[in-house]
């Protein structure tokens, strides 16, 4: 039996959702909601599907939704569908409030509802081709840039970009909890934070050094994950990576730490370095986009009853972080002294 949906939001990340279902089988893209009349009537033309302004108008008639609009509207918008025990994805983040976000999860539990957040780069190719290997992060490095959109202006760049990372990371990390968190923040554009970095210490040793921009010249999407025994690097935009493995030669390795200074540059002359280490390409899958693997995702956790792969306690989770690292920004000494600029830096005003 086909599963009936609804996309709140025509915005951009409406119109991809809509399309993925629409592409989906056991799948019926029923309605698209938007407070913007002539903006959901005109995705829903071309999806072949009602339109509809008022989101309590189409609860009952539909099984699933995903919700789509801006971040501040989230609670609002999934609250009808979760007092009706119908499962909703919400693009990430989660909320842009940690109390409102706690409260959705609150929601589901008592109305049996399930929520799974849009972290959708955990579904990116590379990410789980480099789930595949077991390394215990010591140190995470993670730079997310891209030129100015004009999109998700509600929120700042901790919020907008940096959140698919500290997901990321909070999954490396595993069960490991953060200890401390420094960030500095400059708001470019607009009133929030556009470029932001936060240095992150994790309760086992762990740190994770993050980097978002949005007013960046290009676009990269790059981690690379380091570890007793590997070291992996991953380009979420290309979908590709490598994994470096000093398991294949411990013996070569082994010897060279026990030579001396001039030994060692001996033995640079003889021995390459590479041959030192296991070097392989990341197995990636790219069959599937990220957003249809989600989408089937979703669909599977419905269909099974079950926690889905990004649940909203993931979401919380990362949002939680997201906060922590925005009341760092607020309270950074910019000038580096106490009677110095506190805050981001300030440069559209000052």
């Amino acid at each position: 039996m086909s599963l009936k949906f609804a996309v709140v939001g025509a915005g951009r990340m409406g119109k991809l959702h809509a399309r993925v279902l629409s592409e989906m089988q056991g799948v019926e893209l029923v309605a698209i909601v938007d407070v913007n009349a002539a903006a959901a009537e005109a995705l829903a033309v071309q999806r072949r599907c009602r339109f509809l302004s008022d989101v309590a108008a189409v609860v009952k008639d539909v099984d699933a939704a995903i919700i789509a609009v801006p971040t501040v509207h989230h609670a609002a918008v999934a609250r009808p569908f979760l007092l009706a025990g119908k499962p909703v994805l919400i693009e990430k983040p989660l909320s842009d409030d940690l109390a409102a976000g706690r409260a959705l999860i609150e929601l589901a539990h008592k109305h049996g509802s399930i929520v799974q957040v849009g972290h959708t780069e955990r579904f990116n190719p590379a990410a789980v081709a480099m789930r595949k290997y077991a390394i215990e992060p010591k140190f995470i490095e993670s730079h997310r840039i891209s030129p100015y959109t004009f999109r998700s202006t509600d929120v700042g760049v901790v919020l907008d970009m940096m959140i698919h990372d500290l997901d990321i990371v909070l999954m490396l990390a595993g069960r490991a909890e953060v200890a401390h968190v420094d960030a500095v923040g400059v708001n470019v554009i607009g009133s929030t934070e556009d470029i932001a970095n936060a240095r992150i210490r994790f309760s086992d040793g762990c740190v994770a050094d993050i980097t978002a921009s949005r007013v960046a010249i290009k676009t990269e999407r790059k981690i690379r994950v380091f570890s007793e025994h590997a070291y992996l690097s991953v380009d979420f935009q290309a979908r590709k990576g490598l994994v470096v493995q000093k398991s294949a030669n411990l013996d070569l390795i082994q010897m060279a730490r026990k030579v001396g200074v001039q030994d060692l540059a001996d033995l640079a002359q003889k021995v390459d370095y590479k041959s030192l280490v296991n070097i392989e390409q990341l197995e990636v899958d790219d069959t599937a986009e990220p957003l249809r693997r989600q989408a089937e995702a979703f669909i599977r956790a419905i269909r099974e009853n079950a926690r889905p792969e990004v649940s909203a306690e993931d979401g919380l989770a990362a949002l939680s972080l997201a906060q922590r690292i925005t009341e760092a920004i607020k309270t950074h000494q910019w000038d580096g002294r106490p009677d110095g600029r506190v805050g981001p830096g300030l440069l559209a005003t000052s």
